[in-house]
């Protein structure tokens, strides 16, 4: 059976590469590039196979994904395949040794922004979505796959739409394509940020009248964030918590102290550091620093995001199915929890399940020259489709 599945995996590489050279050689940097070419050739591409796929939008953006609806034969529960569309900005061009658009593979490498992150993946998912859509009467619940786009500019309006969509089959379980050939991400610290105002008087920095300037008041501040004693890791997660402050900007030129300075504070949640403490000590340190050094207003403070850690058990769908098929491909495939957070951790703040980052091995990604291997591409098609056949309940291998 194994060998049956890699041989029908094998047969599909080709035109999976094929749609995933297409759609790296369309730009669709986010918040950069418009994202109408490359939603309009994947919708085109489905649409020439029958498969039943439909856009979704937000009022701020237009259209943010393709959806994609396999109903299977038999009620049950519904499972969803994520991939992004936009990609990462390309950074320096004069740097990379290919052009970010290039779409082409060079031994064995597929080249170009968005190889790897992720629309190799999407085409992966497509691929299964019509495997699966000649069979759909042999499947209990269903399949959806998001192809969502809004996802590298941080905002996920593709997956926020989908979520808030009320036409979708709320899926009890999510896998999203992000590559890395030997584990999958099956968690995450959460964060909590916040922008901080700290005020002072203005003044002149030659003037014989001590002035505390917002600058002095500020990085008392971060210090007294970079000094916080935070729970490290425990039985419930493998990751300590963290507080970061990663920008920082107010005065001009030398002469003027200035009357105010942001930062932006990052602290990352995990269960023993969870978002109340998070306020409570970035306040905390606010209400000290204005006691210790006082100016004309209170510090202010301005939560911007906010999502909780996540994790899942090897027990739990759809790691478990993952995990299974995995062990019948004779692929090692370990678990992961990641200390930067994912759509996994908005998926979690609505109690969606979700795993991430199995995928092709890979190189640059969010950086110059990046790349995806194929050689493992047809045992990574292959695991996704024995743990979808799992997960849908399917009496016998679907395949094109």
């Amino acid at each position: 059976m194994n060998e049956d599945n890699m041989a029908a995996a094998r047969q599909r590489v080709g035109s999976v590469v094929e749609l995933a050279q297409d759609l790296v050689r369309l730009p669709s940097r986010g918040g950069i590039d418009g994202y109408e070419p490359v939603l309009a050739h994947v919708e085109s591409w489905l649409r020439e196979r029958a498969l039943p796929c439909r856009r979704l939008y937000n009022s701020q953006a237009g259209a943010v994904g393709l959806l994609v609806e396999i109903t299977g034969g038999r009620p049950g529960p519904w499972w969803t395949l994520d991939a992004c569309l936009d990609t990462a900005p390309y950074g320096d061009e004069d740097a990379w040794s290919f052009s970010p658009t290039a779409g082409d593979v060079v031994d064995g490498w597929l080249r170009g922004r968005g190889a790897a992150d992720s629309k190799l993946a999407a085409s992966v998912f497509c691929h299964l979505a019509e495997d699966l859509h000649h069979h759909a009467d042999r499947l209990t619940g269903g399949l959806s796959v998001l192809l969502d786009v809004d996802e590298h500019t941080g905002v996920f309006g593709g997956a926020r739409a989908y979520l808030a969509d009320s036409e979708t089959q709320r899926p009890a379980g999510v896998v999203i394509g992000y590559p890395g050939f030997e584990e999958v991400v099956v968690g995450g610290r959460g964060l909590w940020r916040a922008t901080l105002t700290v005020h002072a008087p203005s003044g002149h920095s030659g003037s014989s009248k001590h002035v505390t300037g917002a600058v002095s008041r500020a990085a008392r501040l971060v210090a007294l964030l970079d000094q916080a004693q935070l729970p490290g890791p425990d039985d419930r997660f493998p990751l300590p918590a963290k507080v970061s402050v990663t920008a920082i900007s107010g005065g001009a030129g030398f002469s003027v102290t200035p009357d105010r300075v942001d930062l932006n504070v990052d602290v990352r949640l995990t269960p023993a550091f969870d978002e109340e403490a998070a306020a409570t000590l970035v306040h905390d340190v606010a209400r000290r620093v204005d006691a210790e050094m006082p100016g004309p207003a209170p510090t202010d403070v301005a939560v911007v995001a906010c999502w909780p850690p996540f994790r899942l058990t090897s027990k739990d769908e759809p790691v478990a199915a993952m995990l299974r098929a995995a062990d019948d491909l004779g692929i090692a495939l370990a678990t992961k929890t990641a200390g930067p957070s994912n759509i996994g951790n908005l998926l979690a703040s609505h109690g969606v399940p979700a795993t991430a980052g199995f995928g092709v091995p890979y190189e640059g990604l969010h950086g110059i020259d990046e790349r995806a291997r194929l050689a493992e591409l047809p045992e990574v098609y292959t695991l996704y489709q024995r743990a979808l056949l799992d997960l849908l309940g399917a009496a016998t291998t679907a395949h094109a």
